[in-house]
C-alpha cells in the first residue's frame, strides 16, 4: 500500500453525507444501553478529495459529528480525468467488491446508494459501478476506497513504464 500524504481538511470546502445510522443495544446487568453508530462520507468535489469515518455516541447528532471528524482525518486525493475515472478498477475489502468503470460524458453516476455517496463526494460526474458480494455499507465503502486508491493518472503510468506521456 502506498504511503499517503496527509491532507489539510481546514482549507477545503468539505461537504458531508450520512451513509448509514445504526442503533446499537448493549445488554448489561441493569438493562439495555442504547447508542448510535453513524457512517459518514466527507468530500470536496472540486478538489477530488474524499474520506470516510465512523462515529459512535448516545445521541445521533453526536455520532454524526464524531464520524465527520474521523472522516476529515482519513482523506484521499483521487486521480480523475475531467469527468470520470481514468480506467476500470476492482476494489476489494472483506467479502465486498466494487467495480468502477469509466463512462462517457452525460452518463451520470450509475451506482447504489453507498457507492454513489462516495463518487459524488469525490467529484466523479460519470461512472459505471457494480457492487459485488457484501452489501454491508462499511465493507462497500472500504472496497470503494480501495478501488479509488488504485487509480493512476497518465503521468504515473508513463513513469512506471519508462515512457513519455505522448507514447501512451
Amino acid at each position: 500500500m502506498a504511503i499517503r500524504k496527509k491532507l489539510d481538511a481546514g482549507r477545503m470546502n468539505l461537504k458531508d453525507e450520512v451513509v448509514s445510522i445504526n442503533r446499537v443495544t448493549k445488554v448489561v446487568k441493569g438493562g439495555k444501553n442504547m447508542s448510535f453508530a453513524a457512517l459518514v462520507i466527507v468530500g470536496d468535489p472540486a478538489e477530488g478529495v474524499v474520506g470516510y469515518g465512523s462515529g459512535k455516541a448516545k445521541e445521533v447528532p453526536q455520532a454524526i459529528r464524531k464520524g465527520i471528524e474521523a472522516a476529515k482525518k482519513n482523506l484521499l486525493k483521487v486521480n480523475l480525468t475531467q469527468y470520470t475515472v481514468p480506467h476500470a478498477v476492482l476494489g476489494r475489502y472483506g467479502a465486498g467488491q466494487v467495480l468502477l468503470k469509466p463512462a462517457p460524458e452525460g452518463t451520470g453516476v450509475i451506482a447504489g446508494k453507498t457507492v454513489r455517496a462516495v463518487m459524488t463526494a469525490a467529484g466523479v460526474q460519470n461512472v459505471l459501478t457494480k457492487s459485488i458480494g457484501s452489501a454491508n455499507p462499511h465493507n462497500v465503502i472500504k472496497a470503494t476506497f480501495d478501488a479509488l486508491a488504485q487509480l493512476r493518472d497518465k503521468a504515473e503510468v508513463a513513469a512506471l513504464r519508462g515512457k513519455a506521456i505522448e507514447e501512451l
